[in-house]
């Protein structure tokens, strides 16, 4: 299948070698073409433009925001043949997964938004999981593609716009998570206990999750760069949660305190860093 791959930041460049590997025809785009030379050197093609990327069987999208997807936004139907298929990647807004659902509905294309959970190194494995939406016959056609990149895809309707909204519930966990843990260590550091030795207890017994473990070993060595989910993209997640959540009248009171604590830190010249750097915040909060 020749398929179209848009966006090659950190994750979407782990993500598109998978499908040169499984075999199929790959064009690449990217706003800073340079992103594309590892790919190109494995047999990608460079496309000249998004519309050039979209004049395949299935073209995905792998972009940082509401403003860089909505950029290819009408490149993308204009130039996808009639019943070809997009595929949305990203971790954008409710409303904008409905107004891509319009445009291509209106030119007799599919769409599925398909936001992915991991980090690249998850996604350089094909290993991700997948929250997925769109029309029975959308992700027939999608889901063979899906998992090629992913460990498991779980389907949550034929409206594309639901899986954002689970990705975006998703991520205020994640991010939650995140300060939760920051604190709990620098309560027990300061008390004179080793934050290293109570992360291993937890996450041994009560808190024997992946996700602990892996976000509490980056907050227990510092390792906050490179990013692998950075602080600025974090924020643009709660910001959309908390966004859908006000359209569905639904209280995140937590969700107003992720998002100045992330303001805090993204405005101290920070937010480049990875999200697991709010645990800083705690720190310095010690009295």
């Amino acid at each position: 299948m020749k398929i179209g791959f848009i966006g090659l930041g950190n994750m979407g460049a782990a993500i598109a070698p998978n499908f040169l590997r499984a075999g199929h025809e790959l064009v690449v785009w990217n706003r800073t073409a340079t992103r594309a030379g590892p790919l190109v050197a494995e047999g990608a093609k460079l496309a000249s433009g998004p519309a050039e990327a979209a004049r395949v069987d299935a073209v995905f999208t792998m972009l940082s925001d509401d403003a860089a997807l909505e950029g290819v936004s009408e490149a993308i139907p204009d130039n996808l043949p009639a019943g070809g298929l997009h595929v949305s990647l990203s971790t954008i807004s409710v409303a904008l997964a409905y107004k891509l659902t319009e445009a291509h509905k209106a030119k007799g294309q599919a769409f599925v938004s398909a936001p992915v959970f991991g980090r690249p190194a998850v996604a350089a494995e094909g290993k991700l999981f997948i929250t997925a939406a769109g029309s029975e016959a959308d992700m027939q056609k999608a889901m063979p593609l899906l998992q090629v990149i992913g460990q498991k895809v779980e389907v949550f309707g034929d409206t594309p716009s639901m899986a954002n909204l689970v990705k975006l519930a998703g991520n205020f966990l994640i991010v939650s998570l995140t300060e939760t843990l920051g604190e709990a260590m620098a309560l027990v550091e300061t008390g004179g206990a080793s934050k290293a030795q109570f992360l291993d207890f937890l996450t041994s017994t009560l808190f024997n999750a992946p996700i602990y473990k892996n976000y509490g070993a980056m907050i227990v060595k510092e390792t906050f760069s490179p990013a692998g989910f950075g602080a600025s993209l974090a924020a643009k997640d709660v910001r959309l949660a908390g966004e859908a959540a006000e359209t569905l009248g639904v209280a995140m009171p937590l969700n107003d305190l992720l998002r100045a604590r992330l303001k805090r830190l993204i405005d101290g010249g920070e937010g480049d860093l990875d999200l697991t750097a709010l645990s800083l915040l705690a720190q310095r909060d010690v009295k």
